[in-house]
Formats: structure tokens, C-alpha cells, sequence
């Protein structure tokens, strides 16, 4: 499986493709479904393309999607960074009309378990992000891997060699306490194709689009989402 991660924290200042209103954001999703995007993550953002989880701006969004992608999963992320304190985070949560299929929560930031209590309870799935072996504990710990929808492996090194070291223990971890939730693997920036690689050679669900990268695996500059998508869909068909 390989999503489309829409925007993530990126501007169109940093490409200008890349889509912030719901109108842009549901015309990227029908482009990377056509061209064999499987599901979508998307960073929700209000009027000024500031991203938020206030539940007008989360409607609009995934009604949008939605509209344009019919039957096609989508999510969203909760990444603590949007809404710093975790009760308003909560709070703005409790206050969504319109339902993602699935959240991206960190399991290291400040309320994320307690977030996923909640998001388990409102029967929306979850996207378990964990960044290095600590994460995976906590993940361990909590209880919340086999209640996930998928594993979200996110090594933050910044060359391949680190991050991929860093895939293995948490591979290995898993590997060792039997988990069998769905594993998806990515990497960003410079170890965005090489992780997606990988990820691709040990079987895993993976992700690509400008939220990780801004260019093609021969590293002249994307044009689009779907063209990423494209590119990727054609690596895992070699």
C-alpha cells in the first residue's frame, strides 16, 4: 500500500504546488488515487493555510476528499505542534462533526495516549507514529499497538544509513513482541526514496508525497503529488 502524505508543514513558499485549501487538497487526493495511491494523509489547515484541528476546518477538508475520492481512506494528522496545549488538543478532538478514518498520533508527544483513548472510543483508527526504539517501548507499554491500524515507522535521521539502522531496531523490537498490526515505513527529505525502497523490499505499506519529499528519485523537482505517486507506484513495480 503507498499513501499519499498530501502537505504535511509545508507552503506552497516551499513548492507551489503544494495544496492547503480543501479544494486543493481534494483535487491532489483524485490525482494520487489515479495514479495508485491506495489511502491519504493530510495536515488539515484553516483560512490563513495554518494547520489546525478545529472541526469546521476538518470538515471542509475531509468533505472535500471525500467528495472527490469516494470510498478512498483518509486521515489526518494530530501532531502536537498544531495545537501545543494537549487539553485543547482533546477539546478540539471532541468537537469534530465530520470523521477522519484514521489519526497519526506520536506516541512521544504530551497527551498522545490519552488522544488515543479518546480517538479509539469516537471508533476512528489509528496511525501509531514511533520515531526511534523509545517510541516503540511506549508503544509496547501502552498497549496500543495491536489497537492501531498500522504501525507508522518514521526514522529522523537525515542519511539513509542512520535512519535505516534506526528501521532495524524498531523492526527487530517488534519482531520480537510479535506484533502483527500493519507496518508502514517512510523517510524524509534526503532518505525519503531510499526509505521508500526499503520499505518496499521487507513488504511494508510506505508513503510518499510533498509532506516527505519535493523531488522524483532521480532528484529533479516534482511537479505534483500524483507525479510522486506515480514514481513511487513505479518502483514497486520493478
Amino acid at each position: 500500500m503507498i499513501q499519499a502524505a498530501l502537505n504535511g508543514g509545508r507552503t506552497p513558499d516551499d513548492h507551489p504546488a503544494v495544496p492547503t485549501s480543501a479544494a486543493r487538497l481534494a483535487a491532489d487526493a483524485a490525482a494520487c488515487v489515479s495514479a495508485g495511491a491506495s489511502c491519504l494523509h493530510i495536515h488539515v489547515r484553516d483560512g490563513a493555510a495554518r494547520e489546525s484541528l478545529a472541526a469546521e476546518d476538518v470538515a471542509d477538508a475531509l468533505a472535500a476528499v471525500r467528495m472527490a475520492c469516494p470510498g478512498v481512506p483518509a486521515g489526518i494528522s494530530t501532531g502536537a505542534w498544531i495545537l501545543r496545549d494537549a487539553g485543547r488538543r482533546l477539546e478540539a478532538v471532541n468537537s469534530w462533526v465530520i470523521l477522519p478514518d484514521y489519526v497519526s498520533i506520536n506516541v512521544r508527544e504530551e497527551g498522545a495516549l490519552d488522544l488515543a483513548d479518546r480517538i479509539l472510543q469516537m471508533k476512528i483508527g489509528i496511525e501509531a507514529g514511533v520515531w526511534d526504539l523509545a517510541d516503540v517501548e511506549i508503544l509496547f507499554s501502552s498497549g496500543l499497538a495491536p489497537l492501531s491500524v498500522r504501525i507508522l515507522m518514521e526514522p529522523q535521521e537525515k542519511d539513509f544509513a542512520g535512519a535505516a539502522a534506526n528501521a532495524e531496531k524498531m523492526i527487530a523490537a517488534l519482531d520480537g513482541e510479535r506484533i502483527k498490526t500493519p507496518r508502514m515505513l517512510h523517510g524524509v527529505n534526503t532518505t525519503a526514496w531510499p526509505m521508500l525502497r526499503f520499505a518496499l523490499e521487507k513488504g511494508y505499506d510506505t508513503r510518499i508525497g510533498f509532506e516527505d519529499v519535493l523531488t522524483l528519485p532521480n532528484g529533479t523537482p516534482a511537479a505534483s503529488n500524483g507525479e510522486l505517486i506515480a514514481a513511487a507506484v513505479g518502483l514497486a513495480q520493478i
